[in-house]
C-alpha cells in the first residue's frame, strides 16, 4: 500500500505530485517553522512548479528515492512549494538563490533556519556528482553536518543574506519626480535595437524566451511615433517565434521558450500567461500592420487555450507538462515515418518538406519539430493534412495539465479573448471571456479581496498578490472595453481601490503583497517584467486606463509615481520593462479616450469596431450599455447628436467635436502625437 504524506489535502497539483513521495513533506506555513525549532534542524524548501521537467527529474532521483528521503526526515524539515501558487514566497528566496549563486531557476533548491533565513541555496542538484554539479545528498550531509558543527557561521551567514535581501530592496525603483518623456523612451527603443538579434529575431542568445511585454511596447511606441524599427523588431520577432518550433503548427499556442537561438527546439511546457500574452500581441500586430500572420496567431491560440486549457468551471488551467511518458516533447515531435504512417507515402513526404521534418531529425534521434518556415503551396491540402495529424497526435498520451486557476493569468487571458473575439468577430471568445471573469468575481471575490487560486470550483487560501488585481483589472477592463457591461468597470474600481489601499508603500511605489499578508522575512517588491509583466507594471497601466474612463485623478497621479519611480529600470534595462514602457507610451499618448452614445445598432456596433481598431497606445473606449446615470465617468454628460449614435474622442483634456461618421472617427484617431 503506497502511503501519503501532508501533502495529500493539497490543492495544487505540483505538491499532489509529491504527495506519495517518502519524504515527509511539509506545506509552507508554521507548522513547519515550529516542528524545526522544536527539533533544531534546518529547513530544506524546494520550490517548482508541476509543468517543470527538472523539477520531475530531481523529483525522481531524489524524493521518491528511500534512502535520500532517509536522510532528509532525519535531519531537516522539508518543504514543498508551487511557485505559482505562491508568488511571494518564489520571489523572496529566488532573490537569495540569484544573490548567492549568480543565477535562479526551478527547481529551487533553498537551505534556511527555522526562522526562515537562508544560509545556502541553489536550484537542481543531480542525485550523482556530474558536470561539476554536486550529488543531492552530498549537499544534504554538507549542510547537516554544518548545522551541527558550524551553528554560529551558518546563522551569521543566514542574517548577512537577509541583509543583503533588504539592500536589494532599498535599492530598487529609485526613479525622477514625473514619468519618463519621450525622449528617454527613445532612449530605451535605441538599446532595444542594440540588443536585437536581426538575423532571427528576439533579444539576445539562447534560451530565447518570448520577450511578450518588449512587444506591445513595440507596438505601441509604432503607433505614436511611426517607427519602422520598432514594427520592424516585433513583427519579425513574432514571425520567427510563429514560423518555428517554439510555435504548435498542429494545435496553436506557445512553448514556454527556445533552447536555441533559431526557435526550433522549445522547452515543451505551455503556460496560459505566455499565450495570453502573445494571442494580443499578434492581435495587436495584425492592427498596426494589416497583415494576415498576426490574426491568424491571435485565433489559433486563443482557440488553443479553448480547447486544452479551459476548465469545466469556465476558467483557463495554468498550463500544460512538458513531458509525457517521461520524455519531454514526445507529444509533439515527429519522424518521416510516423508522417507516412498518418498520411500515406505521398502527403507524408508532402508534409515532412512543409513541416522541415529532417531525416536526422531537428529535435532528438531522427525526431524533428513542426515549423512552418514558408508558406504551403496549397493551402486545402495543408488545411486537410493539419487535421489529419491533429487527429492522429489525440491518439497519444497527452501531457498532464496543471489544472489550477490562478487569478492574474486569468486576467491576461480574459483580456486576449475579449479583443481577439470582437476584433475577430468571434462571440464564442467573447462568451469565454465572460465566462471567465464571471468566475473570478463570484469565487475568486471574497468579501471584496481577491484569493489567487481555485481548483475544482474550490477557492484556495493564499491572498492574490498585486499582479493578481492589477491583471484581473486589465482583463476586466478589456472585456468592459468590449460588451459595455459596467458591471465589469465597477469591480474594477473596487479592486484598485483595495490595491492603493493595501499594497502602498510610503514612496509612491506598491509592495507585491498587501498589508495584511504572510509576514515573510522581507516584503518583496519587485518593480522588473519576468515572464509575465512586474505587478507594479501591470497596476500602473490598470490606474491609468481606470483614470481616463473614471475622469478622476487619483487613479492617474498613482500610475504617474509609479511611472516615475521606475523611469531609470526604463530606459537602462528596455528588456525587463516592456510593460513599463508599454504603460508609458499611453501616458505620453494622453490615453486617448474614446466615448460612444446613442441607440443601440449597427452604426454604434460600427463606431464601436473602429475605436476598437485603433492603434492608439492604451486607447479608452467606454460604451454606454443604458444604465442611468451612467457609473462611467468618461460618458457623463455625453448626449448623441441628433439621435444617431455618436463618438466622443478626447485626449490631454481636450475633446474634438463629437461625430457620427466612422471614417471620421477612424482618422481622429489616427491623428499623431503633437
Amino acid at each position: 500500500m503506497v502511503m501519503s504524506n501532508r501533502l495529500a489535502g493539497a490543492t495544487s497539483p505540483y505538491l499532489l505530485q509529491h504527495q506519495h513521495n517518502p519524504v515527509d513533506w511539509y506545506a509552507w506555513g508554521d507548522e513547519a517553522f515550529a516542528e524545526a525549532r522544536r527539533r533544531d534542524v534546518p529547513v530544506l524548501l524546494s520550490v517548482g512548479y508541476a509543468a517543470c521537467h527538472w523539477c520531475h527529474v530531481m523529483a525522481h532521483e531524489s524524493f521518491e528515492d528511500d534512502a535520500t528521503a532517509k536522510q532528509l526526515n532525519a535531519n531537516f524539515v522539508s518543504i514543498k512549494v508551487d511557485r505559482e501558487e505562491r508568488p511571494d514566497v518564489d520571489a523572496i528566496y529566488m532573490d537569495a538563490v540569484t544573490a548567492m549563486t549568480g543565477h535562479g531557476g526551478w527547481p529551487m533548491t533553498v537551505f534556511m533556519t527555522p526562522d526562515g533565513a537562508p544560509f545556502f541555496a541553489g536550484t537542481y542538484y543531480p542525485k550523482q556528482r556530474r558536470q561539476g554539479s554536486p550529488a543531492f545528498t552530498d549537499v544534504l550531509t554538507a549542510i547537516n553536518e554544518a548545522w551541527r558543527e558550524r551553528r554560529t557561521e551558518v546563522v551569521s551567514q543566514a542574517s548577512v543574506v537577509v541583509e543583503r535581501l533588504d539592500a536589494m530592496r532599498d535599492d530598487v525603483a529609485i526613479g525622477q519626480e514625473s514619468p519618463p518623456g519621450a525622449e528617454q523612451v527613445a532612449d530605451a527603443l535605441n538599446t532595444l535595437m542594440r540588443q536585437y538579434d536581426y538575423a532571427r529575431g528576439g533579444f539576445g542568445v539562447a534560451p530565447k524566451f518570448p520577450p511578450s511585454m518588449v512587444l506591445e511596447f513595440l507596438l505601441r511606441h509604432n503607433a505614436r511615433t511611426g517607427s519602422s524599427d520598432a514594427l520592424l523588431m516585433a513583427e519579425g520577432t513574432m514571425r520567427a517565434m510563429a514560423n518555428g518550433g517554439m510555435y504548435d503548427q498542429l494545435g496553436g499556442g506557445f512553448a514556454r521558450y527556445s533552447v536555441d537561438a533559431d526557435w526550433v527546439v522549445p522547452h515543451f511546457e505551455k503556460m496560459l500567461y505566455d499565450n495570453a500574452l502573445l494571442a494580443r500581441v499578434a492581435l495587436h500586430l495584425w492592427k498596426s500592420s494589416g497583415r494576415p500572420l498576426g490574426r491568424r496567431i491571435a485565433e489559433e491560440t486563443c482557440d488553443f487555450l479553448l480547447r486544452e486549457l479551459r476548465t469545466v468551471e469556465g476558467g483557463f488551467a495554468s498550463a500544460l507538462d512538458a513531458d509525457s511518458e517521461g520524455e519531454e516533447g514526445r507529444f509533439y515531435v515527429w519522424n518521416r515515418k510516423e508522417l507516412a504512417s498518418a498520411l500515406g507515402s505521398e502527403d507524408g513526404a508532402w508534409a515532412a518538406d512543409v513541416f522541415s521534418v529532417t531525416e536526422e531529425g531537428t529535435f532528438e534521434a531522427g525526431s524533428s519539430t513542426l515549423q512552418r518556415l514558408s508558406e504551403p503551396d496549397d493551402l486545402e491540402r495543408f488545411a486537410k493534412i493539419k487535421g489529419e495529424l491533429l487527429a492522429t497526435r489525440a491518439q497519444r498520451v497527452r501531457p498532464a495539465r496543471d489544472d489550477k486557476i490562478v487569478a492574474s493569468w486569468n486576467g491576461l487571458a480574459i483580456a486576449a479573448l475579449a479583443e481577439t473575439g470582437a476584433l475577430c468577430d468571434r462571440t464564442d471568445l467573447i462568451d469565454a471571456a465572460r465566462t471567465a471573469a464571471t468566475l473570478l468575481v463570484d469565487l475568486h471575490l471574497v468579501d471584496g479581496r481577491l484569493r489567487r487560486v481555485s481548483r475544482d470550483g474550490e477557492v484556495g487560501t493564499p491572498d492574490g498578490v498585486l499582479e493578481d488585481y492589477a491583471n484581473v483589472c486589465e482583463g476586466l477592463l478589456a472585456l468592459y472595453a468590449v460588451t459595455g457591461e459596467s458591471t465589469w468597470y465597477q469591480t474594477v474600481r473596487t479592486l484598485l481601490d483595495v490595491v492603493l489601499a493595501d499594497f502602498a508603500d510610503s514612496r509612491g511605489g506598491l509592495y507585491d503583497t498587501g498589508h495584511h499578508a504572510e509576514r515573510l522575512v522581507r516584503r518583496p517588491q519587485d518593480p522588473g517584467d519576468n515572464a509575465t509583466p512586474s505587478g507594479q507594471a501591470a497596476a500602473a497601466g490598470a490606474l491609468l486606463s481606470f483614470a481616463a474612463l473614471s475622469g478622476e485623478a487619483t487613479y492617474r497621479d498613482a500610475a504617474e509615481a509609479l511611472l516615475a519611480s521606475t523611469a531609470k529600470l526604463q530606459v537602462a534595462s528596455p528588456r525587463f520593462a516592456g510593460w513599463w514602457l508599454a504603460v508609458t507610451e499611453a501616458q505620453i499618448d494622453g490615453p486617448r479616450e474614446v466615448a460612444i452614445v446613442g441607440p443601440a445598432g449597427e452604426s454604434r456596433q460600427l463606431l464601436h469596431l473602429a475605436a476598437l481598431a485603433c492603434t492608439a497606445p492604451g486607447v479608452v473606449i467606454a460604451v454606454d450599455d443604458g444604465s442611468t446615470p451612467s457609473p462611467v465617468g468618461l460618458l457623463t454628460d455625453r448626449p448623441s447628436v441628433g439621435g444617431s449614435p455618436t463618438a466622443y474622442v478626447c485626449r490631454h483634456f481636450t475633446c474634438q467635436a463629437p461625430t457620427s461618421d466612422v471614417e471620421k472617427l477612424r482618422q481622429a484617431l489616427k491623428r499623431e502625437a503633437e
